[in-house]
């Protein structure tokens, strides 16, 4: 089985972090973001990944060459394209029939629910359906109960909301549909494709499981506790001790240090004397934790320093971010690659 990976956006709400690193390759609890999308398809029988880059194509290939032993090619966009026109501009390296994905999220769906539907109904499209408690802020999904679709409903008023099934980013395509979408621009395929096709062979399938789209600030450090607190099977769940801790093999703890679960410490973090270290906290590889600082709820990529005395909740630093002493960087703070940051950031 085949599957597309559309991992060509630019990660705008994510910014500063993503202005050095593609989307789909930012750390999650230690590992990039799009190993987690590949486990999940190995998972459901995939067994050829076709890859469209376009922002930092080269981190996204290099995320991924030799880290899996399916077939793996990529597809680099020339400008962007939208998510339908990235589609049809890697259709020379696709099938009859496969799997499209949006790069930005992670879950543990039931793809294997979705081809059997797709199957039965004798789709051209079937989109995977989400429930969520408030899906005033995603598009709404109204279908019929064979599942056809019969309108998408953008950013409802309170009174339109009917239902709570929302797009999650996850179809499978017929290459028929691939006609369609216009060649040579930019398409998208929520706005464009899909209302195209209503009515012409396009159906959604209700899946129960773990959600949850990584970009945003706040979604991203909730997906990073969710791995954490093995609300999804991930192989970095499967390392953690049973108190919910991780540290890495060349991780140093002084004895006069406190960690609280979950946590996570890469090879080569350092925590230092007096530092607290938790609850929700990730420490990258070679990032240090000076004298009586604290860090919680936040996450701190490669090579880190934070200062003695400092303060960070709620917080996220890009690689070799620099914190100085006694500096407090409280929740929603979000650090560039290599940045300085001295007395308080809000």
């Amino acid at each position: 089985m085949q599957a597309l990976i559309l991992a060509g956006g630019e990660g705008t709400r994510l910014r500063p972090l993503t202005e050095t690193l593609p989307k789909p390759v930012v750390p999650l609890a230690g590992r990039p973001h799009i190993a987690y999308v590949v486990d999940w398809l190995a998972s459901h029988g995939v067994d050829d990944v076709v890859v469209s880059c376009g922002h930092l194509a080269e981190g996204v290939r290099a995320a991924l060459e030799g880290a899996t032993e399916m077939r793996v090619c990529f597809v680099e966009e020339p400008d962007a394209r939208g998510t339908a026109g990235a589609i049809r501009y890697a259709s020379d390296a696709l099938g009859d029939r496969f799997f499209v994905l949006n790069g930005d999220v992670l879950c543990d769906l039931d793809l294997g629910a979705l081809a059997r539907q797709h199957e039965r109904t004798g789709a051209s499209a079937t989109i995977a359906l989400y429930p969520v408690e408030d899906p005033s802020a995603y598009g709404l999904v109204h279908r019929s109960e064979d599942g056809a679709i019969s309108e998408f409903l953008e950013k409802p008023s309170p009174e339109q909301i009917d239902t709570d099934e929302i797009n999650a980013g996850a179809y499978l395509l017929e290459r028929s549909v691939l006609d369609r979408i216009p060649p040579g621009r930019a398409v998208s395929i929520e706005r464009e494709l899909f209302p195209d096709l209503v009515g012409n062979g396009l159906y959604g399938r209700r899946l129960e499981g773990y959600w949850i789209d990584i970009g945003t600030p706040e979604r991203y450090l909730q997906a990073n506790w969710d791995i954490l607190e093995r609300k999804l099977r991930t192989v970095t769940g499967e390392r953690l001790d049973a108190e919910g801790l991780l540290v890495a093999d060349g991780a140093e703890v002084d004895g006069e240090a406190i960690l609280s679960a979950p946590a996570l410490l890469a090879t080569g973090a350092r925590v230092s004397a007096g530092a607290r270290v938790g609850p929700r906290a990730v420490l990258g590889p070679g990032t240090e934790v000076g004298e009586r600082a604290s860090v919680s709820g936040s996450v701190l990529l490669s090579g880190c320093r934070v200062g003695v005395g400092a303060r960070l909740n709620g917080s996220i630093l890009a690689d070799e971010v620099v914190v100085a002493e006694g500096a407090v960087l409280e929740a929603g703070s979000v650090a560039g690659r290599g940045e300085l940051v001295e007395g308080a950031l809000a």
